[in-house]
């Protein structure tokens, strides 16, 4: 079972098993296969980059990645559609404010991250750990306290339909 910022246990990590399982099934598909079917041209975004804030002193911290591996419509739930994506934080990086237009799951592939959302306590997350934001919720930062180690994490995104952006700076 996982953790949320809450402390709360609940069963999403083993929806989110099977999206992992299911998103590096993806990574693994025959040249050709298409994977993106929501996307008009059927093609994700390769890369989405986060802004990083600077930190006291005025350094930018390195940013964050993301590459959006795939996003389908939920048939059972209409009018929303389900994405997924790898998020790689070199070491040091750093996400600022910012919130999500749907909800999120996010799952600690590798390294350590720490995270928090507003009126909640920073949270540390380790590889196999996972964390859950409401839609909407503003996200205070997320970090690779790690000066020589990067870390990854699969984001689950359930939102509307457009598989549009999915993140909104605040």
């Amino acid at each position: 079972m996982g953790a949320s910022h809450s402390g709360i246990r609940s069963a999403w990590p083993l929806v989110l098993v099977g999206a992992a399982a299911g998103a590096s099934a993806m990574l693994a598909l025959p040249a050709g296969y298409r994977t993106f079917a929501a996307f008009p041209d059927g093609q994700a975004p390769a890369h989405i980059h986060m802004m990083a804030d600077a930190e006291a002193g005025g350094e930018a911290r390195p940013k964050t990645t993301v590459k959006v591996l795939s996003c389908e419509r939920l048939p059972n739930v209409p009018g929303k559609s389900m994405t997924t994506a790898l998020v790689d934080f070199p070491p040091n990086a750093y996400t600022p404010r910012h919130r999500h237009p749907g909800s999120v799951m996010a799952f600690v592939l590798n390294g350590t991250l720490r995270s928090q959302l507003e009126g909640g306590p920073v949270g540390s997350f380790t590889k196999g750990q996972t964390w859950f934001e409401p839609p909407g919720a503003i996200h205070l930062f997320a970090e690779n306290p790690s000066a020589t180690q990067p870390a990854q994490l699969l984001a689950v995104f359930v939102a509307d339909d457009d598989c549009g952006p999915l993140t909104i700076p605040d």
